[in-house]
């Protein structure tokens, strides 16, 4: 079983590289994506068979429920058995060495699951060093929620140029300062972005993610605030600031979890990177 599972890996190996790196099948790929396909097996089919040769491999148990899942999951990406078994013939496969290749392949992953899973397990004074040390990415910015009215500047359309864009902008502004719970309905009514349809609704922003000119704007804004009309690119604006969430930083208790997780899964991947490493520094056997 091996010796037949080699034979279907590599090809295996190029085929499930091919969807996973550019979404096509081998034989889509041009000269550039298939000799990056063919470097990558190469790599990986040398490791794969020196781990499905230690000790560690021979001890994993896979359930054939396991092999039959994953086979399913791969006729399911094509429409109709005619055309996964061209597919397959395409590769260099059949049914009995896709199986095979996928029974080694699913072996391979859990021994390198085994591998992980002895890896040191992470301590609250890990966790609590790792906030200390990060704290930087804990500290949540201030964000503000705005709403805007763009009116757009077009001297080559009429009615459109400098001087009328202003016109309806000190208009709009106008009628919001006697009643500002009017802004969505002005917003639908005049501005020429297409977040009219939604009340003129920017949506919650942190700095760096607007126009200079609007970003200075709305955030000097006080909460519920109109400003004065603000010119940028695009054209004239009135911005409108619904919301404000100050700069805070996560507390440990809100973040303990995913340092657990980020720490765990990287003493995972540490420790797997050891065992091949060991694996492939030791020299074969004649």
């Amino acid at each position: 079983m091996h010796e037949v599972a080699a034979q279907g890996s590599r090809p295996y190996l190029t085929l499930k590289l091919s969807q996973r790196l550019y979404s096509k099948p081998p034989d889509a790929l041009d000269a550039v994506e298939r000799r990056r396909v063919e470097r990558v097996a190469a790599r990986q089919f040398t490791i794969e068979q020196r781990i499905l040769e230690t000790k560690e491999a021979a001890q994993v148990m896979l359930p054939a429920s396991s092999v039959e899942q994953a086979m399913s999951e791969i006729r399911q990406r094509y429409a109709n058995e005619d055309e996964f078994l061209a597919d397959l013939e395409k590769t260099g496969l059949d049914l009995d060495g896709l199986q095979a290749a996928v029974e080694s392949d699913l072996r391979f992953e859990a021994v390198l699951d085994r591998i992980g899973n002895a890896a040191e397990t992470v301590s609250t004074t890990d966790i609590e060093i790792f906030y200390l040390i990060h704290r930087d990415r804990f500290r949540r910015p201030e964000n503000r929620t705005l709403r805007h009215i763009l009116v757009t500047i077009n001297d080559d359309v009429q009615g459109s140029g400098r001087r009328a864009a202003r016109s309806k902008i000190d208009a709009i502004r106008k009628r919001l300062l006697k009643v500002p719970e009017r802004f969505a309905e002005q917003a639908l009514k005049h501005s020429e972005c297409p977040t009219a349809t939604n009340g003129g609704l920017l949506g919650t922003v942190v700095r760096g993610q607007l126009y200079p000119e609007l970003e200075r704007a709305g955030f000097a804004l006080p909460l519920g605030e109109l400003s004065r009309v603000v010119e940028s690119p695009l054209g004239f604006h009135l911005i409108h600031c619904v919301a404000i969430e100050e700069e805070s930083e996560l507390p440990l208790s809100a973040v303990r979890e995913k340092i657990a997780e980020h720490l765990g899964e990287s003493r995972r991947r540490a420790a797997q990177k050891r065992w091949i490493a060991s694996l492939l520094a030791e020299p074969e056997e004649a």
